[in-house]
């Protein structure tokens, strides 16, 4: 971008009346990146903060008239390089836009898009409603980043994604329309579902400036189930039996004993034991139909190879046991750098593809400990290496792209959650065939006519 440009496009950012506008590299280069390790990034042009729809649609119109790129943001807590920006590039950050309202009698809620998921859920819980997505980042991701990756998390193997909670859309398009999309009914097929398609499409179809969810009452107290396995493919064949079981917990995650000794390391919670994996299974589910999912877990346990199981009822073994999951990512990065996986597979397949990646990782001389929300066949492998060291960092790319191979030769998908961004764009190409990827690039030119939506992000062009 030449100087012309620059100013050109900063004066029009600076004229929207009551828009705050960053211009300094030292204030930008804040929102350059998100959390993903190696993927490209610039600092912006300038970064931009609205606190309403209408400066939204003012910012994309200066954008469409300036041909310049704009990349939507949350809280920078992604994991493939989706938020990251360019030299030329106009960042929106939506983080001013946290207003949320409660309809309790239709347990509905209003959401703007920088709503942090943990206020909302608190938020809710006064009511005694809740919003079942929960990923990780939840004390930090908010809500529009969710929408933007259709993020899940760890209830999502009972309780879905963040797309079956999203009833209906305002979105800011790549024309500089305000458009309504969905709508608040249970029920509705009037039309192509355009919802449906901008939740998960990573910032490159439109803005989204306000959600509508349903909320479900808040669940009783779990019971949570533990279960010791000498290696990960006894703990793969009990996710695999759970599922010909045809029981649904509402929480069953996977943490190998790298993550474990790390967690151990950082928080001292003494988890790691003799186990190489541990999984951990919970039944809301009351009464004695809850005590029946809670026995047919600990049998598909034993029947796996379990070496150690139990069940508690008890509130903090079952918030500590929970929270050691919550931990394992950040007690990984403070090993080294962490390039993590998001691969889903059918959960027939979660055995052999778990053994598949300790192998990829001796294979290439890479650290590899894996977290999974193992009920729906959702790994994330953990890529370690040490900080600045390139080779190991090559071997970990070239272990990445095996990874990914592995995914799709067992009819899985690339990512579960994380979304495409810089890091999966080959392995989307892989992914769909010709035609479909022909597909992709007409909803794209139809939505986004001017190319300035988050370019260069998911399919290749």
């Amino acid at each position: 971008m030449n100087d012309t440009t620059y100013a050109s496009i900063t004066t029009a950012l600076e004229s929207i009346e009551g828009l705050d506008v960053l211009t300094k590299p030292e204030s930008t280069s804040a929102y350059a990146h998100d959390r993903a390790v190696w993927a490209a990034y610039d600092v912006p042009v300038a970064v931009v903060r609205p606190s309403s729809t209408e400066q939204v649609r003012a910012v994309v119109a200066a954008c469409i008239e300036h041909r310049t790129p704009l990349v939507t943001r949350g809280a920078g807590t992604g994991l493939s390089g989706g938020a990251n920006a360019t030299s030329d590039a106009v960042v929106v950050s939506l983080e001013r836009m946290d207003q949320l309202d409660v309809d309790v009698e239709h347990r509905l809620a209003r959401v703007q898009p920088g709503v942090v998921n943990d206020d909302f859920r608190a938020a809710l819980a006064a009511y005694g409603l809740w919003y079942p997505p929960d990923p990780a980042s939840s004390p930090w991701s908010t809500i529009g980043g969710n929408v933007a990756t259709n993020a899940g998390g760890m209830c999502c193997v009972k309780y879905g994604v963040t797309g079956d909670y999203v009833r209906e859309l305002e979105v800011v398009t790549g024309t500089g329309e305000v458009v309504r999309l969905g709508r608040r009914t249970a029920k509705g097929v009037a039309g192509y579902d355009l919802r449906g398609l901008m939740v998960g499409s990573e910032g490159t179809l439109g803005i989204v400036t306000e959600v509508v969810v349903r909320l479900r009452p808040l669940p009783p107290d779990p019971t949570t189930v533990i279960g010791n396995f000498d290696s990960l493919e006894d703990a793969g064949r009990a996710v695999a039996l759970i599922g010909v079981a045809g029981i649904s917990p509402s929480l069953l995650e996977l943490v190998d004993r790298g993550c474990l000794e790390a967690v151990d390391a950082w928080r001292n919670m003494g988890l790691a034991g003799e186990a190489e994996a541990v999984l951990i299974g919970r039944s809301d589910v009351p009464g004695s139909a809850g005590e029946q999912e809670v026995a047919e877990l600990l049998r598909c346990f034993e029947e796996a190879g379990a070496t150690f199981t139990a069940a508690s009822v008890d509130r903090q073994e079952s918030e500590a046991l929970y929270a050691a999951r919550q931990f394992a990512f950040p007690a990984m990065e403070r090993l080294g750098v962490v390039l993590t996986e998001d691969i889903c597979v059918p959960l027939a397949r979660v055995p052999d593809v778990l053994a598949r990646l300790r192998s990829i990782g001796e294979a290439h001389d890479v650290k590899v400990a894996t977290i999974a929300h193992a009920g729906d066949g959702n790994l994330h492998p953990l890529l370690v290496t040490p900080p600045g060291d390139e080779a190991a960092g090559v071997r970990a790319r070239a272990a990445f792209e095996e990874i990914i191979q592995v995914a799709l030769d067992a009819d899985g998908t690339v990512t579960g959650e994380h979304g495409i961004g810089l890091l999966k764009r080959d392995g989307l190409t892989r992914e769909l065939s010709p035609a479909v990827a022909a597909m992709h690039h007409a909803v794209k030119s139809a939505l986004d006519p001017h190319g300035i939506l988050n370019p260069g992000k998911g399919l290749p062009l």
